[in-house]
């Protein structure tokens, strides 16, 4: 593939038009609404994109100006982008799920003056706070259900500012600017503003270059062989770098075809429907899918249950062997699993909607081995990527053949790494950011003189040169008896059992680990009903007795685990209880990538932390909740807390990988 950032083509305006050029048929992006898919080529949508370029200078957004862009994944939204970069404008994603006062900080901080948004709730969104953000003057939009009888002095429609545009470009005078303005943009000049999650405070605009984002898409391409053939479902945020990445330049770059689902609930059936062959998931999708196969599979007849299970565990065997082609697999087993391909794992990818999928990743934060394992075993080629906003996504990534779930694989192409004193990951790489947005005291923090970012993660290269992480620098903690505490690593053993949706273990510093719990509805309530358990709400199932003994009996299980691996012993869970209430975004505890923001819960929490550390069995907690309409109210309960047995580790301790 020939290096974008080296030639002409350093844009992605200037790599849409080379598209238009040399597959102006191809299919570009994909929507579909109310069933249909509407399809747009390559050269529809860069003849859609200037247009739409000149209609947003007409509205005033001039070569410097930022414009937010605020909905779930849809063409016009992602041509706002585009358009936006073509006349020199700088783009700045949003969560859509964002409340309005997390938008305004982002708005305002960004300086933003235009903002084009998917519907009437992000119109009113930004209108309830508008008296934050006195710069923001156009607010345009994509659908126009129930906006009609809003004052539309400040509202435009998407599709109203392009055909403004088709009639301006129709002038000799305003074409010739048009190409002006596309030939005038440059490689080094900043190309988007991501912001963070916020896991540890205030989000950070984190700036990048044409140059660092096409560098990263060009990484990604050449090692997975990505090209026009191919077809990737857009549903993550797009105010996330790994959509930026996969579903934005990664398709600019390489001509392959986005495709955007009509509503979450039917990203699987749209992606079996699009035959999606590049797929991208944080772990939290991979755990779900998962945990409502399982749901299924408990309501399905004896003999199917048998069935599942006994290939199921034939799989773990030899299934991952099989896909990575390795040697030592008898005929007998090679032949157990292409009758179970039949029955069960073929049916189950095309579940997923991953039967024509050729490379699958998941990142953002550690999965699950168990789950890991699971999915390559019945035939899924999913890795793993370790990557951060700050790299354009790419740090490490995973060669064919060489791929472990204890590990994130090698460094990535154009890539360097090195450990620092402490365990910390440093990288430096083609895809790093210019620094953060107003802020060049954290960005001196971040990145050194030299061009290394500090990953604020802990990590050592395997004998294999294969880089582990073992969690966030900060969160790596030791007990009182100087027992390691991974907190992250304990959670995703928790999170492996289909009936726990989130965890959070605490024990830096103290006697023993303790662990917030949180249930999955769908998981438990199914089986509640299956068990005869009536409750009445998400706290009555969560505090029932049944339940707790069920968690239990998965503590019970990670225990047995972690007293087995050398250096895990003393990390094992003495104390658990199962929270009231599911850990929400919306109530500051997670972040809008849905990462625990462990702090922000060892505050709210106080109450529940001291009961698992004094002894007590219970405890009363209220907590303020947002509902979906953005009311507030306050949920009270009693929360009971249950003792484990813990495991004797000494063997373990004995190993030679267990020496400081």
């Amino acid at each position: 593939m020939t290096t974008a950032a080296g030639s002409r083509d350093d844009t992605f305006p200037k790599l849409l038009a080379r598209n238009a050029r040399i597959r102006p048929h191809r299919i570009a992006f994909r929507h579909k609404d109310l069933g249909i898919w509407q399809s747009w080529t390559w050269a529809e949508v860069y003849e859609t994109v200037q247009a739409y370029a000149g209609g947003l200078r007409a509205l005033g957004l001039e070569r410097g100006g930022r414009i937010a862009v605020v909905g779930h994944n849809r063409p016009y939204l992602y041509w706002t982008m585009i358009a936006a970069q073509w006349i020199g404008a700088i783009p700045i994603p949003v969560y859509a799920d964002s409340v309005a006062e997390e938008m305004a900080f982002v708005l305002a901080h960004a300086e933003v003056t235009h903002a084009a948004v998917q519907d009437q709730e992000q119109v009113d969104k930004l209108l309830s706070v508008s008296d934050q953000m006195p710069q923001l003057g156009r607010i345009l939009y994509d659908e126009d259900r129930g906006l009609r009888d809003y004052d539309h002095s400040r509202l435009h429609s998407i599709r109203s500012v392009i055909e403004e545009g088709r009639t301006r470009l129709a002038e000799a005078s305003e074409k010739e600017r048009s190409e002006q303005e596309l030939r005038a943009g440059q490689g080094s000049e900043l190309a988007i503003i991501l912001y963070t999650s916020g896991t540890t405070g205030r989000p950070k605009g984190v700036m990048l270059t044409f140059d660092s984002v096409i560098a990263a898409a060009e990484i990604g391409c050449d090692f997975d062989k990505l090209d026009e053939t191919d077809e990737i479902i857009a549903y993550l945020p797009i105010a996330w770098v790994g959509d930026h990445i996969f579903s934005y330049a990664q398709a600019i770059l390489s001509g392959l075809c986005v495709n955007c689902p009509e509503n979450p609930e039917t990203i699987a059936e749209d992606r079996r429907e699009v035959g999606a062959t590049y797929v991208f998931a944080p772990p939290r999708v991979f755990e779900s899918m998962l945990t409502l196969t399982m749901v299924r599979i408990e309501d399905a007849s004896a003999l199917k249950r048998r069935m599942f299970k006994f290939f199921i565990d034939h799989a773990s065997k030899v299934g991952e062997k099989i896909l990575n082609r390795e040697a030592g697999v008898g005929l007998w087993d090679r032949f157990l699993w292409h009758v179970g391909n039949v029955l069960v794992y073929a049916p189950l990818r095309n579940r997923f909607g991953m039967t024509r999928v050729k490379v699958g990743y998941t990142a953002g934060e550690a999965i699950g081995p168990e789950i890991f394992r699971f999915y390559r075993s019945i035939g899924v080629n999913l890795k793993q990527l370790y990557g951060q906003t700050e790299a354009s996504v790419y740090i490490t990534m995973q060669p064919d053949g060489e791929i472990r779930a204890d590990t994130v694989g090698r460094p990535a192409p154009r890539v360097e790494i090195r450990i620092d004193d402490n365990g910390e990951v440093l990288y430096r790489s083609p895809g790093v950011f210019v620094g953060y947005y107003k802020d060049d005291a954290k960005t001196a923090e971040t990145k050194s003189p030299d061009g290394f970012v500090r990953s604020g993660d802990a990590g050592f290269f395997d004998e294999t040169g294969h880089l582990k992480i073992i969690d966030r620098a900060k969160d790596v903690g030791k007990m009182q008896d100087g027992s390691l505490f991974p907190p992250k690593y304990i959670e995703n053993k928790l999170k492996f059992y289909p009936n726990i949706k989130e965890a959070v273990c605490f024990g830096d510093g103290r006697d023993f680990v303790g662990c917030f719990i949180n249930i999955d509805l769908v998981a438990v309530s199914n089986w509640a009903e299956r068990n005869g358990v009536t409750y009445a709400s998400y706290q009555e199932l969560a505090g029932h007795p049944l339940v707790y003994d069920m968690i239990q009996g998965h503590v019970d299980e990670v225990n047995r685990s972690l007293a087995s691996e050398p250096r895990m012993g003393g990390a094992q869970i003495r104390r658990f209880l199962i929270l009231h209430k599911e850990l929400d975004a919306d109530d500051g505890e997670l972040t809008r990538t849905q990462k625990v923001r462990r702090s922000f819960i060892a505050e709210r929490y106080d109450p529940l932390i001291q009961a698992l550390y004094n002894g007590t069995m219970e405890a009363d907690i209220s907590t303020e909740v947002t509902f979906e309409d953005g009311r507030k109210g306050v949920i009270s309960a009693r929360v009971k807390v249950r003792d484990m047995t813990l495991y004797p580790a000494e063997w373990a301790a004995s190993l030679p990988e267990a020496a400081e």
